[in-house]
């Protein structure tokens, strides 16, 4: 038996953002649980990480297989590298390969801007986003440039800004997007953008926290979705003390989200644990008034399982 592979090119033809963004909600509203997904698996690797991924559905179940490579963008190569394997759930056989990366590219925007649409249509009255939203994006890797075309899928008439580490980066990704016909600025007061900025997305490796939280203002819409492990965060507790939260799902945020390691102890996760991402979807959070809203997710295998059904059912394998 051939089994069928769809490479980078494919994945991104048969997944384009919109359709990303429905496939989340469409499945979490009518079928997954977000605390039923197995934990990820890590393993040492030679300089980095293995990442195993599985996730079981109805029909079909799969796993993603990635290496992290902390030193591979410094050489010019991607920090995540692998293939995902989509089984039949009735035989455990293999029914497709697909290149791993560029599925994780496309869900993490996805997700992202999935919960950000959501807690929009979600703000107390008074507190909507504009008809142009300011959208800055912390992070000009893989990440960052998806987050940028996964918020012009939601928000058509957003204006873009991103700030990146390295400035040679931030100009390479914002002549990327000045192709894909999207114009974006490179602040020089970042902390003047936080303040000014309706939504912020942080997409970024960073291990300790990318702004003051008490700057962004009281209307906006923060996600955090580039790091994991209780250890890195990209936000601080000034934040998260005065926002309205939401997390893919409760198990592996306390499991290993850092953004909230030290605002939330076993009690709270106990008593009074954030919304998930499936109360997002079903209309189920109410968010207050004056208050920012912040979500933040760490990556879950049943978004990849999500995804890769509707390339294995709407795309072309490579030839």
């Amino acid at each position: 038996m051939t089994i069928p592979y769809f490479d980078a090119a494919a994945v991104h033809a048969a997944l384009p953002y919109d359709r990303a963004i429905r496939a989340i909600e469409e499945a979490v509203r009518e079928q997954v649980d977000p605390e039923l997904d197995g934990p990820r698996l890590f393993a040492d690797a030679p300089g980095g990480e293995f990442l195993l991924m599985p996730a079981q559905g109805a029909r079909f179940s799969g796993l993603k297989a990635l290496t992290i490579a902390p030193e591979n963008p410094a050489r010019g190569l991607e920090k995540i590298q692998g293939v995902y394997v989509l089984y039949s759930s009735d035989t455990l056989a293999p029914v497709a390969v697909m290149e791993g990366s560029s599925l994780t590219a496309i869900r993490t925007p996805a997700v992202a801007l999935s919960a950000v649409r959501l807690l929009a249509q979600a703000a107390a009255p008074g507190d909507e986003l504009p008809a142009a939203p300011r959208v800055l994006v912390f992070g000009a890797g893989i990440q960052g440039h998806g987050c940028v075309l996964a918020s012009r899928a939601a928000f058509p008439t957003a204006e873009f800004s991103v700030v990146g580490r390295s400035p040679e980066r931030v100009e390479t990704l914002r002549a990327r997007l000045a192709d894909e016909g999207i114009d974006v600025a490179s602040p020089v007061d970042v902390d003047a953008a936080v303040a000014e900025a309706d939504i912020i997305i942080c997409a970024t490796t960073a291990g300790a926290p990318l702004f003051d939280g008490s700057l962004v203002k009281d209307t906006a819409i923060v996600a955090a979705i580039g790091t994991h492990g209780r250890e890195l965060r990209e936000v601080d507790d000034a934040l998260v003390s005065r926002a309205d939260i939401v997390v893919e799902g409760r198990a592996s945020a306390e499991r290993e989200n850092g953004n909230l390691a030290t605002s939330f102890g076993p009690d709270d996760w106990r008593d009074h644990p954030p919304a998930n991402l499936r109360e997002l979807v079903r209309g189920e959070v109410t968010r207050r008034q004056g208050r920012p809203a912040f979500y933040t997710g760490v990556g879950m295998s049943w978004e990849d399982l999500v995804c890769a059904t509707v390339v294995f059912a709407e795309g072309a394998p490579a030839q």
